[in-house]
């Protein structure tokens, strides 16, 4: 039988505490330093105001993943028996930070992606010593093909959404706003939410008021639906270039989080999404994945609104297909 880590076995009230995020801080700091928060001199004079980017494209898996994965990992092991096998679903880096976190543990897993994912993603999956299954024509179908392996198996479902992800991934956020205490806005790229839900958690547990926006694919906008609607609302996908935050129908505790937590959503076009992943080339010679380039595409979109202030984006992973971003290089629309 599939084992589960209960949410109400971790959490009271699904929102980590600062001591949690101070806690979850330092266990991911035995594994990777904190990633750094710059400003771009290039960057600013395109945008037109001063941008903070969060550089979670430099852990050592290329995104802001491998936190969640090392919290709930740490919990999952303590918790009791260490598990037989993990496995989960993916588009890639939650599915290297699964890798990274089970190696570290001598613990089997095993990841389901759809068919036709990032080929340079998988390879960095199967280099971390993750069995790769590749099912399903989308995320969602690969979330439900890992269910039933899980099963099957009797291994543990590493899920893609709990309070523990939310736990470890927010400690960015800590990092970022204990560096630039003062921010006016804070732009998330949003997928299922363990990101954007991290973000409201740092900044509520220090008191902060900065404004926080999630940034959506309008080529899978579920959850830009939901929080119009109010409920949870599932959407096809068919964004060409932000696979990270390609998700069919959002995760309802972080969908509760976000409306309650964030300021606005903005949609961003997949040619926005190319554009920005140039700018931050051009500008910073970072490497950004589509879903990692979404925040400064939001940015770019409202950049005369936010003349003078002081913002940031985060720059959540920088996996994209060398071939791809090639393309994406050459090409300005």
């Amino acid at each position: 039988m599939a084992s589960t880590l209960e949410i109400k076995d971790v959490v009271s009230d699904g929102q980590p505490s600062l001591d949690d995020l101070e806690t979850a801080a330092a266990l991911i700091y035995k594994s990777m330093p904190p990633t750094p928060q710059y400003r771009w001199p290039l960057l600013e004079a395109r945008v037109g105001t001063t941008v903070w980017v969060k550089h979670e494209n430099h852990t050592p898996v290329g995104g802001f993943k491998i936190r969640g994965g090392l919290v709930y990992m740490d919990e999952l092991c303590r918790a009791g028996p260490k598990p037989s096998g993990v496995i989960s679903a993916t588009r890639g880096n939650h599915g290297q930070s699964i890798g990274f976190a089970a190696r570290q543990y001598g613990i089997p897993a095993a990841v389901v992606v759809p068919v036709g994912n990032s080929i340079e993603k998988n390879a960095s999956m199967r280099s971390l010593g993750v069995e790769l299954i590749e099912k399903g024509r989308d995320f969602q179908d690969a979330s439900e093909t890992a269910d039933e392996l899980a099963i099957a198996r009797g291994w543990h479902r590493f899920p893609n959404f709990h309070p523990l992800l939310v736990r470890g991934v927010g400690t960015y956020a800590l990092e970022l706003f204990r560096a630039v205490p003062d921010l006016d806005t804070v732009y998330v790229p949003v997928g299922l939410g363990s990101g954007i839900c991290g973000v409201i958690a740092a900044r509520d547990a220090l008191g902060l008021r900065t404004k926080v926006v999630a940034v959506v694919s309008d080529a899978a906008p579920a959850f830009a639906l939901s929080c119009e609607q109010g409920r949870i609302s599932s959407h096809e996908v068919t964004t060409r270039v932000a696979d990270g935050i390609a998700c069919r129908t959002p995760a309802e505790p972080a969908f509760t989080i976000a409306r309650n937590g964030a300021d606005r959503v903005v949609l961003v076009s997949d040619n926005e999404v190319e554009s920005a992943m140039r700018a931050l080339f051009e500008d910073t010679h970072n490497t950004a994945e589509g879903a990692g380039a979404a925040a400064l595409a939001a940015l770019l979109q409202e950049k005369e609104a936010m003349r003078v202030r002081n913002v940031a984006v985060v720059l959540s992973g920088g996996n994209v297909d060398s071939s791809q971003f090639a393309t994406i290089l050459q090409n300005t629309h």
